[in-house]
């Protein structure tokens, strides 16, 4: 009787075994005949609509991030991307990675279709990249000037689920900590640019200038109360909304040739990790060009308008005419820092360098324009400190007392004294030219 029971159940066993795996191939084949015979669009389709039919029976909520918004890239799916490919995990399936020729990393990013799930102060957030195909495509045909055109593309965005009573939490403190985090993770890897102008496009290289805050020849107390400002710009987002001001900052350098400015706008890109636009305005024939640039900029970046002075020969606003309203003007250009280029972003700062302040219309220096005037002066025994040890690696030598003398008699720029101790890797040899320099210089100026 037992064998006959144990016979039943191995027949019984079988039969089931038999089923299951008849079962799982017939579904392997359905899936297999499915992606092979629905079209890619219908997939997602039918894909997205059970998603959204089960979310509608379940107690999660989902918000759509699309990449594009109103025909203009979306920062929130940027910041997604960016954040999201640093949290994929050995369970991600699939991810894309990316190099462009000028940048220094690899940007990693999830592939569609597939689901980052994030905890944030204990509670789950899931993320799924979706796409579709869509006949109109947005493309970047110049820098940050977008079109549409007709041609099949995929239509990308991030579908982040939650539980409802999370909707809150969401998005006044989750999704500003994605974008918080996505911008710390680019700021890491980034690769600083340098924007020149042509009319009213811009074109883009690496900022490769060294010049930092630690390397800079200027006085120790001017460089702390730059770095400072700096700062306080940086962190007050807040305090800017909360009086009503556009979050930008204006800073004015002038003084003798060779004094360091250009290196002063180099050393604050790298410390802010802000890009440069540096703006030539020869180059600019209409204010409908100007106006063109400056909306094309993108936030946490640095406008630098050098010798402003002489770039052109901006008009008074009361010697203006109606004919030239489209010539580029000093109104022209005070009313876009003003105005558009005030209200078209975030965490902007504009330069402005001059060999001849006394030269500069009124109307450029005041507050609110213009709100730190830096004097770049010449050098000083401190900033040939500084020099001799970017040049030498020296801290010390016998001849630094006898070019700290020399230094307080004579006009010497930082460029000038870089120049001598350029001259020779023997720094004996070095030191003892810059000292020649220095006497001729003060023999010069004797006569």
């Amino acid at each position: 009787m037992f064998e006959s029971m144990f016979s039943s159940t191995s027949i019984r066993t079988d039969t089931v075994v038999s089923t299951a795996m008849s079962m799982a191939a017939m579904a392997v084949f359905v899936r297999t005949f499915a992606d092979d015979i629905i079209p890619q669009s219908l997939h997602c389709y039918l894909s997205d609509s059970l998603a959204a039919l089960f979310t509608r029976l379940s107690s999660q909520i989902t918000i759509a991030i699309d990449e594009f918004e109103n025909r203009t890239p979306n920062q929130l799916f940027r910041a997604a991307e960016t954040y999201l490919g640093a949290k994929a995990s050995s369970s991600t399936r699939k991810l894309r990675a990316s190099k462009q020729d000028d940048e220094n990393a690899i940007q990693v990013s999830i592939d569609r279709g597939e689901e980052v799930i994030d905890v944030f102060l204990g509670f789950k957030f899931r993320w799924r990249l979706v796409s579709r195909e869509s006949n109109k495509q947005i493309v970047n045909y110049r820098r940050n000037h977008y079109k549409e055109v007709n041609t099949p593309s995929e239509a990308r965005s991030f579908q982040l689920s939650f539980h409802k009573k999370n909707k809150e939490l969401a998005l006044s403190a989750y999704l500003p900590h994605v974008l918080e985090q996505a911008k710390a993770i680019k700021d890491g890897a980034k690769t600083l640019k340098l924007y020149t102008n042509d009319d009213c496009a811009w074109s883009a290289s690496n900022l490769r200038h060294p010049a930092t805050f630690a390397t800079l020849a200027m006085e120790p107390e001017l460089k702390k109360s730059i770095v400072e400002d700096l700062e306080r710009f940086v962190r007050r987002k807040e305090y800017y909304k909360k009086v009503g001001k556009a979050w930008k900052r204006g800073y004015l350098l002038y003084g003798p040739p060779g004094t360091g400015k250009s290196s002063l706008v180099a050393a604050m890109a790298d410390y802010l990790k802000f890009d440069v636009y540096d703006l030539e305005l020869t180059e600019v024939s209409t204010n409908s060009g100007l106006r063109t640039l400056l909306a094309a900029m993108e936030n946490r970046s640095i406008l630098v308008v050098e010798d402003i002075d002489c770039s052109l020969e901006l008009q008074r606003r009361e010697a203006e005419k109606r004919e030239e309203e489209e010539k580029v003007t000093l109104s022209g250009m005070l009313n876009f820092v003003d105005g558009l280029w005030s209200s078209s972003g975030e965490e902007k700062i504009i330069v402005f360098t001059t060999n001849h302040k006394e030269r500069l219309d009124p109307a450029l220096l005041r507050p609110g324009r213009m709100d730190m005037h830096i004097h770049m002066s010449y050098c000083s025994p401190s900033g040939f400190r500084i020099l001799a040890s970017n040049y030498h690696a020296v801290d010390d030598h016998p001849l630094f007392g006898e070019v700290d003398r020399l230094i307080g008699e004579v006009e010497v720029s930082p460029a000038e004294v870089a120049e001598e101790l350029m001259k020779s890797d023997d720094t004996d040899f070095a030191l003892g030219g810059l000292v020649n320099f220095l006497q001729v210089k003060r023999k010069h100026a004797a006569r």
